[in-house]
């Protein structure tokens, strides 16, 4: 008992910044696993991709103008975040180019004038630091900032979780009632790029979406109803942070990538053993239904 307390619960107790880190990664938790699941289930889960990387540019005017500055570089980052995501939609709009593509298009070029932005005004300590970030360096502003961001988030899926529900299953009949999808659309690209903002000062702009989509495509192979998912998606999220930030303690590893290899773990199983999803039970089912 001694060693696993040594080994699962002394780290939390004995150390600030590890209780820190694992309060980062509840609150990223409760924001991001949400709205990486309504992606999910609307198709764009490489837009979340997409949209992690066009926050890159305005994290790196921030930089630029007041070093490593939460305020600076989450604003730029938001700005960055929107800006991306308004010119995606008025080229699909204005062109015959699908949304997908637009922000392919538009993240690409995001993520090249970031780093280059990066890489001429900093050193290469300062371009690691924004593209993989550190949960174990968070301080109580960052935290404030997740814990907040986690709050807002909660607050509009509550307000708008039956037309997003409702343009994620069945979009036709939204529009058929007279419902603005166009409008709860835009809302919910502002929580992702709000989501990523506050993540990527803890797992970085490439690591940041990780922890959003990971766990949302696990909770669809364990769960068929949205309720369900949305607890499973949450929970594999938090249980990865804690797990990651255990593995980057113990073994000296980067708390970012840790995190995300665990959630990574947590889908490889669940890809063979998950009940709703998995390979195995489904293969079971389809045998027993054959016989």
């Amino acid at each position: 008992m001694q060693h696993l307390y040594d080994l699962l619960i002394a780290p939390f107790v004995d150390f600030a910044f590890m209780r820190r880190a694992l309060a980062g990664c509840l609150a990223l938790s409760l924001g991001s696993g949400p709205i990486g699941l309504f992606l999910v289930m609307r198709r764009m889960s490489l837009m979340g991709d997409a949209m992690s990387h066009a926050v890159l540019p305005g994290a790196a005017v921030g930089f630029m103008l007041a070093g490593l500055s939460l305020p600076a570089m989450s604003l730029g980052g938001f700005v960055a975040g929107v800006l991306v995501a308004v010119l995606a939609g008025l080229a699909t709009r204005f062109s015959s180019i699908k949304e997908d593509a637009s922000f392919a298009a538009f993240y690409l070029l995001s993520l090249a004038i970031g780093v280059l932005l990066v890489s001429k005004s900093g050193s290469n300590v300062d371009l690691m630091h924004i593209l993989f970030g550190s949960v174990l360096a968070v301080d109580d502003a960052a935290l404030y900032l997740v814990s907040g961001v986690a709050s807002v988030t909660l607050i509009c899926l509550a307000f708008i979780y039956r037309p997003m529900l409702l343009e994620s299953l069945d979009p036709v009949f939204l529009r058929s009632v007279g419902a603005r999808g166009g409008l709860w659309h835009m809302a919910f690209l502002m929580l992702v790029v709000l989501n990523l903002v506050s993540g990527f000062q803890a797992l970085g702009t490439l690591m940041a979406v990780g922890l959003m989509m990971l766990p949302a495509i696990t909770a669809r192979l364990w769960s068929e109803s949205v309720e369900g998912m949305l607890v499973m998606a949450v929970s594999v999220a938090f249980v990865s942070g804690m797990a990651g930030l255990l593995l980057s303690y113990h073994f000296e590893l980067p708390s970012g990538p840790a995190i995300i290899l665990v959630a990574g773990l947590f889908y490889l199983f669940s890809l063979l053993f998950a009940p709703a999803g998995g390979a195995l039970p489904r293969y079971i089912r389809a045998r027993h239904f054959e016989s």
